[in-house]
């Protein structure tokens, strides 16, 4: 309420009128992006340009609030810009995002309803919102009945989405990736035209456009409902509406646009569109610290969530130097005596220098009536045991009631020093920023759908990458070598290197990762797998249905790392991402057998192609340090 009030205070200052009946061009910085607002007496609407292509055509803008529409019969009262410049730390693909947009505030009546109008036109995308004042009555409840946003894209072009064939697919995200025409996406699912974000549009002109959400709070989640002339209206849970009370501001509705490959999977345009983080709240961070962790449901066997099974998977964690261990599903109804038995066990861990994550159900918790009480006794209760952080599941739902639940359990948490893991759970919109204790998520078809016989396809893993991938936080649990469905090792070994989450939790039992001999070679790789990263670049031998091919640094030591589908591939891969000298690399490729790997050792000048062969389903990762070593 408090920025909304200082917005309007900024408009009644530097307003400049403007006229209904007419198109307004608002463009980024660089002007390689122009949208341009339409006004006329009777609607709102708005087109997209990128480098001169209309890749948005003129798509409808609006809301329905209290059963008035919101965005019709406007009369303006005032029109702002500003232009936006800021760097700030950020976390997994690189280290510090660049905030640089051009932002457009309009100051519209519709009616007697008072709302704003925001553009942000960044260089890699466009984003809008509404901003509704509220009403004279300010604890009075609202109900949103629908949105009037569309998008409405280009006709006849490859549209990638995520597909499951049953009701789970909009309640977790998790379903596998596919491609089909923008004009067949409203027809191509058995669940219907309701699509979840990401959707990742390729350009007639090669180039890309993901349409998603950013700064979901105090809403809804959207969802897309495709039309037969390939646009997209927006969709939510809550068919009959939900309710707001004080100001209403929507999500960013974003289109992130990219000329290539590696400026899709680098944009920072998600995180951008959120606020910073409370400086109170957040005074001190030196508690988050993202890492991996060993975790025994994947493997689950005989003993598994006895203490004393949970103490030798500690005792795994520290031989492979990982962080965290993650204790699931089960703990609270196996342990007689749980939170002693969990104090035992974060001191056991503490004495190994690894630090414990707890799994618990969301439905247990969502008691928004009560305060929260019991997920509050419950937090207060892990963080006395020494608890790092907990693992919340089976949120199921992206309505308005199971966001706010989720904010909650970021703030308690944040308040106790927690980490948060949510699983069960729907795609992330940048949360990250204003919470960085938000160290994964889920919302991703992940590993763990080999445990349950349905096995992840390698042609899946290399489409995540720019899909689901590019909104960070990708808990997909990668590297199962005892269950690694179609896949070869090498590609299992590629997915921990490839997929970004800054908690890494390894599906694999670490007996077999420390024992088996055929690992000996991948062991080293898993021991320093970095779960940030200083700085990730696509090459350009990649792309979205066949092959995924990055370049990663942490520190002074650079990464190879490919993931490849169905088919076999030989390619040479140019080094200029490296600094001039002579380097050396210890590679992991795939051998004739798929449970086996062969390591190689070689040493080139930077810029000099390196020679990759990977089978079908397969993958390879090097190190590259500079030499001699």
């Amino acid at each position: 309420m408090k920025n909304c009030l200082n917005v309007i205070a900024l408009l009644c200052v530097c307003s400049t009128s403007f006229i209904i009946d007419a198109q307004i061009p608002m463009y980024s910085p660089d002007a390689s992006i122009k949208a341009d607002l339409m006004l006329d007496r009777e609607n709102l609407s708005y087109s997209v340009s990128f480098l001169g292509e209309e890749v948005i055509v003129p798509s409808s803008l609006g809301l329905i609030v209290d059963k008035d529409t919101i965005g019709k019969h406007c009369t303006n009262k005032g029109y702002s810009q500003k232009e936006i410049y800021e760097k700030y730390p950020t976390r997994g693909f690189h280290t510090k995002a660049l905030n640089h947009c051009n932002e457009y505030t309009y100051e519209l009546a519709s009616g007697e309803i008072d709302f704003l109008l925001q553009f942000r036109l960044y260089n890699d995308g466009v984003a809008f919102r509404y901003v509704v004042a509220p009403p004279h009555a300010a604890n009075d409840q609202r109900v949103v009945q629908a949105e009037l946003s569309s998008f409405h894209v280009p006709n006849n072009i490859p549209v990638w989405f995520f597909e499951r064939p049953n009701d789970w697919k909009l309640k977790t995200y998790a379903g596998t990736w596919e491609k089909t025409i923008s004009d067949s996406l409203y027809c191509v699912s058995p669940n219907g035209p309701i699509q979840g974000p990401v959707l990742l549009y390729e350009l007639k002109n090669g180039h890309y456009m993901a349409i998603t959400e950013a700064a979901l709070y105090n809403y809804s989640g959207m969802r897309l409902e495709a039309q037969n002339d390939a646009s997209l209206q927006v969709n939510f849970t809550e068919s009959e509406g939900f309710g707001i009370t004080g100001t209403i501001t929507t999500p960013w509705r974003v289109m992130v646009l990219a000329k290539t490959l590696n400026e899709l999977v680098n944009t920072d345009i998600i995180t951008n569109l959120n606020p910073a983080p409370d400086s109170e709240l957040f005074s001190n961070t030196e508690w988050i610290k993202p890492g991996r962790s060993v975790w025994s449901w994947w493997s689950e066997f005989d003993d598994y969530l006895k203490p004393c099974y949970e103490k030798e998977f500690i005792d795994m964690a520290a031989e492979l130097g990982f962080e965290y261990t993650t204790i699931d599903d089960g703990w609270e109804t196996k342990w007689p005596d749980k939170w002693d038995q969990l104090r035992e066990i974060c001191e056991y861990a503490a004495a190994k220098k690894v630090k414990v994550f707890v799994w618990k159900d969301s439905n247990t918790m969502n008691n928004p009536d009560n305060d929260y009480a019991i997920m509050r006794h419950f937090f207060d209760s892990v963080a006395s045991c020494g608890a790092a952080g907990v693992k919340i599941d089976f949120m199921n739902s992206e309505s308005k009631r199971t966001i706010d639940f989720d904010m909650q359990a970021l703030k308690l948490c944040a308040q106790r020093q927690l980490m948060v893991n949510f699983h069960g759970c729907q795609k992330p919109t940048g949360e990250i920023r204003t919470y960085p204790n938000e160290i994964t998520r889920e919302g991703i078809r992940g590993l763990e759908l080999n445990k349950m016989k349905q096995p992840i396809p390698a042609n899946h893993n290399v489409a995540l990458i720019f899909t689901r991938g590019i909104l960070n936080n990708t808990d997909y649990t990668p590297a199962g070598f005892s269950n690694p469905g179609n896949t070869t090792w090498a590609h299992q070994l590629a997915t921990a290197y490839a997929f970004t989450s800054p908690l890494i939790t390894i599906a694999e039992h670490p007996q077999m990762l420390l024992h088996d001999k055929r690992l000996k070679a991948i062991l080293p790789f898993l021991k320093e797998l970095p779960s940030t990263w200083d700085e990730t670049i696509v090459l350009p031998e990649s792309s979205i249905d066949k092959t995924a091919v990055l370049a990663r640094r942490k520190g002074k030591t650079w990464y190879l790392i490919a993931l490849n589908g169905s088919q076999p591939q030989q390619m040479a891969v140019n080094t200029g991402f490296l600094p001039l000298g002579k380097w050396a690399a210890t590679t992991i490729e795939d051998s004739a057998q798929p449970d086996r790997t062969i390591q190689h050792t070689l040493s080139f000048d930077a810029g000099t192609p390196l020679e990759i062969n990977m089978m079908g389903n397969g993958g390879f990762v090097a190190k590259i340090t500079s030499y001699p070593l």
